[in-house]
């Protein structure tokens, strides 16, 4: 590709450009957030988003070597957070049967934390909330089939959406999920979900 996205000129006249910007400006809302809360509670954005991930999913989920790939960072990075997290006494670790694997467990203080910061995005809810509903539903189908398109061109490594599911089944109007035997509209398309097999 000859121009940069960020080439005010080039994006008069491309439209991916432009999406691409306007993404890279939402991402760093994301990033004021998380910074401000990390700095509240004496924490850095990274170890902010294994508590609250860890607050959130189950004990499978929670192993360290996949939360490298859950969060698209090193294992290195995620192994100095987690030591980290471990001497501020937030996270316990339990040992599997092999001695490099182990399940990162909330402390009862680390749950605290993590409740707390959990709410650091909750910022953005409301001026989505102002969209129509049309124009919520159009831009959440859009932004599953550009995170399916990210990992499928690896840019980003894991996602337990819907449209990466084999129990997912598009159709013409609507999506058909057979784990729940049930039609699923756009709106109702899980990003995160407990239950997800990957197609691959």
């Amino acid at each position: 590709m000859a121009n940069s996205v960020f080439d005010t000129t080039y994006q008069l006249q491309n439209v991916e450009s432009k999406i691409i910007v306007s993404l890279e400006r939402i991402s760093e809302a994301f990033k004021v957030l998380l910074w401000e809360d990390s700095k509240t509670h004496g924490l850095t954005p990274i170890q902010v988003q294994i508590l609250v991930f860890c607050l959130f999913h189950s004990p499978d989920k929670r192993k360290g070597k996949q939360l490298a790939s859950e969060l698209n960072v090193t294992k290195a990075t995620i192994s100095d957070a987690v030591k980290a997290l471990e001497q501020k006494e937030l996270i316990s670790k339990t040992t599997e049967t092999d001695a490099r694997s182990y399940i990162i467990d909330l402390t009862t203080h680390g749950k605290e934390v993590a409740e707390k910061v959990s709410f650091f995005a909750n910022p953005l809810h409301s001026p989505i909330e102002r969209l129509s509903e049309e124009k919520k539903s159009i831009l959440l189908r859009s932004l599953l089939d550009l995170i399916s398109n990210l990992q499928s061109a690896g840019i980003i490594s894991l996602n337990r959406m819907c449209l990466s599911c084999k129990y997912h089944e598009p159709r013409q109007e609507d999506h058909y999920c057979h784990l729940l035997q049930k039609k699923l509209s756009d709106q109702e398309l899980r990003i995160d979900c407990s239950e997800h097999v990957s197609i691959h």
